[in-house]
């Protein structure tokens, strides 16, 4: 038996682990592993590599993916299954391993639809993937925005500013939420909620008026920046480019405030680099997971996190709306938001 697997999509710490995972146990499943390079265009483009138990070794604290990544789709800027077939028919593959966030999931789900046998991995820092409790990426996102918004503190103390920390998450607040929770923010600014630059300038205000001549408000890149939606950049494929709303938002902070704000956009920092011991576990789980769902031909479904265990689910419910910070996890940070 042999398969294919590719990540596809933004990059995310733990990838390396999840490939490591699923071409060591393949191996002991007695299935061999081709490595689709740079995601759906390796296939469209034929351009892959066998991957054996050595191609793999050394690479579980690695940051980035050594098989790549694009955000081509076969659907967007290609056929469809159309588009795959003859790279799959050459190298005789029996099924498709699959590790990628909403938009590579979904296509995933589409060839499924038409034949392609498929097995899902989730993984993103959005922490947006319907149907597991967490994805892989998530958590070294939030340690790196958390350690950031550490550092940015003591010189907000020191200066007597506000600081505005963009982060990740285009459409979810999750990293701002987890990350601005864990670095004691004074306001967290994310689009599952509406937010009011009176109320944050209040908060700043009330802050002052107990001595404290500093704050720190976390802002997710996916908020609509005041007085409406930007002009969309595009990136080469066709997709909404996000990062610097908070730029849009500093002025305004300050002339409510009468506090300097200066604004840190993170950026791919929280993408880059070395992934957390936790991130590097659960990519293992998964990777491995998915390994055996091939092998016991359990087609169409997706590696997933419930309640501490790995378990499989349907891939459609992974393609279902994006997951949105629930009330529960936004209120209590909010408890310390100080009024």
């Amino acid at each position: 038996m042999r398969i294919g697997l590719l990540t596809g999509g933004g990059d995310c710490p733990g990838l390396n682990a999840a490939i490591r995972g699923v071409v060591v146990r393949s191996l002991a499943n007695g299935v061999e592993t081709v490595g689709v390079l740079n995601g759906w265009q390796g296939l469209m483009r034929d351009n892959t590599r066998l991957l054996d138990r050595d191609a793999v070794r050394g690479i579980i604290a690695r940051g980035g993916t050594i098989l790549g990544t694009s955000r081509l789709d076969p659907y967007v800027h290609g056929q469809g299954m159309a588009s795959l077939q003859p790279t799959i028919e050459r190298l005789g593959l029996d099924g498709l391993v699959v590790i990628g966030g909403d938009g590579t999931l979904a296509s995933a789900l589409q060839l499924a639809a038409e034949g392609l046998p498929v097995v899902g991995i989730p993984k993103t820092i959005d922490n947006d993937i319907p149907g597991t409790d967490t994805t892989f990426g998530f958590n070294t996102a939030v340690e790196i925005a958390t350690q950031a918004i550490d550092r940015l503190t003591t010189t907000a103390e020191a200066h007597q500013r506000v600081m505005l920390v963009e982060v990740m998450g285009r459409t979810k607040g999750w990293i701002a939420t987890y990350a601005g929770m864990a670095a004691g923010a004074d306001a967290i600014l994310i689009p599952e909620r509406g937010y009011d630059l009176e109320q944050v300038a209040a908060i700043i205000q009330a802050r002052l008026a107990k001595g404290r001549t500093y704050s720190i408000v976390v802002v997710a890149e996916g908020i609509q920046p005041p007085g409406g939606s930007p002009t969309e950049k595009l990136d080469v494929y066709g997709f909404k480019r996000l990062g610097g709303v908070a730029y849009a938002i500093a002025p305004h902070l300050e002339r409510l405030s009468g506090v300097e704000s200066r604004v840190t956009v993170l950026g791919h920092l929280q993408r880059g680099g070395t992934p957390t011991a936790s991130d590097r576990v659960l990519a293992t789980r998964f990777g491995v997971a998915a390994a055996d769902l091939v092998r016991d031909g359990k087609w169409g479904s997706m590696a997933a996190l419930r309640g501490g265990e790995v378990v499989a689910v349907e891939l459609e419910e992974a393609c279902r709306q994006v997951r949105s910070v629930d009330s529960k996890t936004y209120d209590t940070a909010a408890v310390f938001f100080e009024h």
